[in-house]
C-alpha cells in the first residue's frame, strides 16, 4: 500500500516541478508587441490560458496515476 502512495506523491512532485519550470522558462519571457497599450493584456491572457491548460493536463495525469495505482492495489 505504501509503495503506491509514495509513487503517487513522487509523481505529483515531479509534475509540479516540471510545470513550474515550464512556466518560468517558457511562459515567463513571452512578450507581445504591435498592439500598443494592449501588449501586456494580450500576453497575460496567453500566459493564463496556457497555465490553465497545463493544470488541467496535470490533473488528468494524476487521475490516471491514481486509478492505475489503486487498481493495482485492489488486484493484489
Amino acid at each position: 500500500m505504501r509503495k503506491g502512495l509514495y509513487s503517487f506523491l513522487f509523481g505529483m512532485w515531479i509534475l509540479m516541478i516540471l510545470g513550474g519550470g515550464i512556466v518560468v522558462t517558457i511562459l515567463g519571457p513571452i512578450e507581445i508587441t504591435g498592439y500598443g497599450d494592449a501588449n501586456w493584456v494580450i500576453s497575460s491572457i496567453i500566459k493564463a490560458i496556457t497555465a490553465i491548460i497545463l493544470v488541467v493536463i496535470w490533473i488528468l495525469i494524476l487521475l490516471k496515476m491514481k486509478n492505475w495505482i489503486f487498481k493495482k492495489q485492489i488486484q493484489s
